[in-house]
């Protein structure tokens, strides 16, 4: 799509893409797809843009929200939200499923709709499932509104850590030793799936790292050092997925690297090093939005290390077919090889996280990031491509 069609009537002038940003949603990554928000919302041009923010509350509803990132950030360790933001508390706003009208409506019970005008494209700033996974993105290409980011299916591998290693592995990417519960295993015939799990640590050692399978943030994973700690970290990765992923340590460094898609194709950032949290056993939720551990931006890597993570974090941005953005994780193990751990179709975006932190280090500030972002949106038709 071009912003050519756009204009209005010779008397008028061309009229602004509108941009709608869509954050909040009902999974534990609520409060930071918030926070999310507010950055963007602080950042997008607004001589240049329209804006619409849209949030969605925990139990679903879509909300008419203020336009105030200031409201947006963790205070006092609590998390903002988006029924805190909501202009109603019972007020919904609804999508077109028409492809040939993009006006949304607002609508209260009692009252008569309110047409909102049409939305020109839609930045989905949501983490994790019913936003990242690909549900989001299958409901904007029913409607036709093109969107920052992946489409229906990298939305989806990227979100199912199991998937997304046996994407990476068939097309030739290293990933680490891992073996997955799923939930009629668990429930079915919980002590099979112990055994599995054991024979999984005689294999590959302990400590083990228990992971919700679609969940980010580093929400509900726990590090498990022996089998007595087992059933307590499946039910709190079970508080986030009834599917478990069960990953070996892998000894090494991380590194992270940016992939930003510009009009000449995907191109990766400068990476990062993620060092060792003096105060957390692993780089979990807390140390990375609450007790804001630091990163190294650029990693200090040798040029040959650099150039390779750069490569590899492209190839994965391919080989999963992503669209727009993507942070890769990777472990620099040991004996030297990237092993890539997961990608982030929509990663992390506050101020303090890696993905913008590493675009600006690579020449390309917040502001440039969101609009370079918009535009690739806007060149995209929705549908097969």
């Amino acid at each position: 799509m071009s912003t050519e069609n756009l204009s209005q009537s010779p008397e008028q002038p061309p009229r602004k893409p509108r941009v709608a940003v869509v954050f909040g949603g009902r999974s534990s990554e609520h409060g930071i797809s918030v926070v999310t928000a507010g950055a963007v919302l602080r950042a997008i041009d607004r001589t240049k843009y329209d804006v619409l923010p849209i949030g969605i509350t925990l139990d679903g509803r879509w909300a008419l929200t203020a336009d105030a990132p200031e409201r947006m950030a963790i205070v006092d360790r609590q998390q903002p939200s988006v029924d805190l933001l909501a202009e109603s508390d019972e007020g919904g706003v609804i999508l077109p499923v028409d492809p040939s009208n993009r006006e949304v409506v607002y609508s209260e019970p009692g009252s008569v709709p309110k047409a909102l005008g049409e939305v020109d494209v839609v930045f989905p700033v949501l983490h994790g499932p019913y936003g990242e996974d690909g549900t989001l993105q299958g409901l904007l290409e029913l409607s036709g509104v093109p969107y920052v980011g992946s489409g229906v299916l990298a939305s989806a591998v990227g979100q199912d850590k199991e998937y997304m290693k046996r994407v990476f592995t068939s097309f030739g990417l290293k990933v680490g030793p891992y073996t997955v519960i799923r939930p009629r295993e668990w429930e079915l015939d919980p002590a099979g799936a112990r055994k599995r799990v054991a024979e999984f640590a005689g294999e590959h050692g302990w400590p083990l790292f228990i992971k919700p399978a679609r969940a980010g943030s580093s929400f509900g994973i726990t590090k498990v050092d022996s089998f007595e700690g087992l059933d307590e970290a499946f039910e709190e990765a079970r508080r986030h997925d009834p599917k478990i992923i069960v990953e070996a340590l892998l000894r090494g460094r991380e590194i992270e690297c940016g992939v930003l898609e510009f009009e000449d194709g995907p191109r990766a950032s400068v990476p990062a090093e993620i060092p060792p949290v003096q105060s957390h056993d692993f780089y979990d939720f807390e140390a990375k939005y609450i007790d804001s551990a630091p990163g190294i931006v650029p990693a200090p890597l040798t040029e040959e290390q650099t150039a390779e993570v750069r490569r590899l974090a492209v190839e994965a941005f391919d080989a999963a077919s992503c669209e727009g953005l993507v942070r890769a994780d990777f472990f620099l193990t040991e004996d030297g090889e990237f092993v890539i751990n997961e990608i982030n179709t929509m990663p992390g975006f506050t101020p303090i996280s890696m993905y913008p932190r590493m675009w600006e280090e690579t020449g390309v500030d917040y502001p440039e990031l969101v609009d370079l972002l918009v535009q690739a949106a806007l060149r995209r038709s929705t549908g097969l491509r």
